[in-house]
């Protein structure tokens, strides 16, 4: 873990980021979750500082994590390109109620679905998924692959995310994935429509299929939900069209899933399935995150509105090779061979974090449970 100390190390604190992967010194026997009296002693004093620190636009957030000795303490995220960083980190303390405080330079955090030009091939550097997660599938499809809604394209640009997961609200099935990857357009914009209730939702997503939707397969059908943005969670769903998708929610490289979910607790092993990185692996770094996250309504790049989450699950990212542009809408689930929990629904991130909806909170926003054994 770096440790930035304002006063002592501050010439170095631009170029450093924290990585904690490996790092902490917890016990495996000790499960640090939202229940643990340290972690509720960290979010306790999270809550009494964090709306004045993010009165900063520089703050980007704050979370309970680990430091190098493996004792709780509270993260603050601080925007590494404000001119104004350094100055912010020398205002906050090096402890606060005898709870260490631990800085974090990153990126500001966005929904990470992914934009591309129509007619023109887009490369990305890093990991290469080794399955399929681009491709048109044969019906049943498994999960974890490129897909969105059918008209997200705008002034020759268009977007698409990963098809999630498979979840239950009655008799019936569903897709789950991010409210910004099916359900985000809600201007009539350039592209003169908004998403609506019965819009086809295909798979691939646009942004494989040269942003041509006849060149993908209708694969559900959106049932709008509006989680955003007054909610604190990130989710959108699609009633399956019968034969389209495997029912039992089988995900790329992944396989089955347990029906039942599991809570996150800081330096858990978790992996995820998703259209642009693939199969990646990564541990919890962070718990009870406050967290700002930047969103637009369109498939053009344009900013539209940030919005303060609460409660978030934080995931290693570095150089965004666990949670990629196009990921979004993917199920964060325990890192075991078979049948893991889901513990989240990841939308957002950057270069060093990813950020997860508790998928708990998900699923009650919805009124479903999870499909799986």
């Amino acid at each position: 873990m770096c440790r930035l100390v304002p006063r002592q190390v501050l010439k170095s604190a631009l170029a450093c980021l924290f990585f904690p992967l490996g790092a902490f010194a917890s016990s495996p026997s000790v499960m640090l979750n939202a229940a643990h009296p340290s972690v509720r002693a960290v979010a306790a004093v999270q809550a009494q500082v964090t709306a004045n620190w993010m009165l900063q636009p520089e703050v980007l957030g704050t979370a309970v994590t680990l430091d190098n000795s493996g004792a709780t303490a509270l993260l603050v995220y601080v925007d590494r390109g404000s001119p104004k960083a350094v100055e912010v980190i020398r205002s906050l303390p090096e402890q606060i109620q005898g709870i260490g405080v631990q800085i974090r330079l990153t990126d500001k955090f966005r929904a990470m679905r992914q934009r591309h030009r129509g007619h023109r091939r887009h490369h990305r550097r890093g990991r290469i998924p080794t399955v399929g997660h681009k491709f048109f599938q044969a019906p049943p499809i498994q999960l974890g692959t490129s897909g969105g809604w059918s008209k997200d394209q705008t002034n020759n640009f268009c977007c698409a995310g990963t098809l999630g997961a498979l979840v239950q609200i009655g008799a019936q099935q569903y897709i789950l994935s991010n409210w910004h990857v099916l359900e985000d357009d809600i201007v009539p914009g350039a592209n003169g429509v908004v998403a609506m209730t019965g819009d086809a939702v295909i798979q691939p997503g646009l942004i494989d299929v040269n942003c041509s939707p006849g060149e993908a397969q209708v694969v559900a059908t959106l049932e709008k939900r509006d989680s955003l943005p007054n909610s604190n969670v990130d989710c959108a769903i699609a009633q399956v069209n019968p034969g389209m998708v495997r029912t039992d929610g089988a995900i790329l490289e992944i396989g089955t899933i347990s029906s039942q979910t599991a809570p996150a607790f800081i330096n858990q092993a978790v992996k995820k399935s998703g259209r642009t990185t693939g199969l990646t692996h990564n541990v919890v770094i962070g718990l009870n995150a406050t967290i700002r996250v930047d969103y637009d309504n369109e498939c053009d790049g344009h900013f539209a509105f940030t919005k303060v989450f609460t409660g978030q699950i934080m995931v290693g990212n570095s150089s965004g090779q666990f949670l990629g542009d196009g990921d979004s809408g993917s199920l964060l689930v325990e890192d075991v061979p078979t049948n893991p929990r889901a513990i989240g629904l990841l939308f957002a991130g950057g270069s060093t974090d990813a950020i997860a909806n508790p998928i708990d909170e998900v699923l009650s926003f919805l009124g479903a449970t999870m499909v799986g054994n």
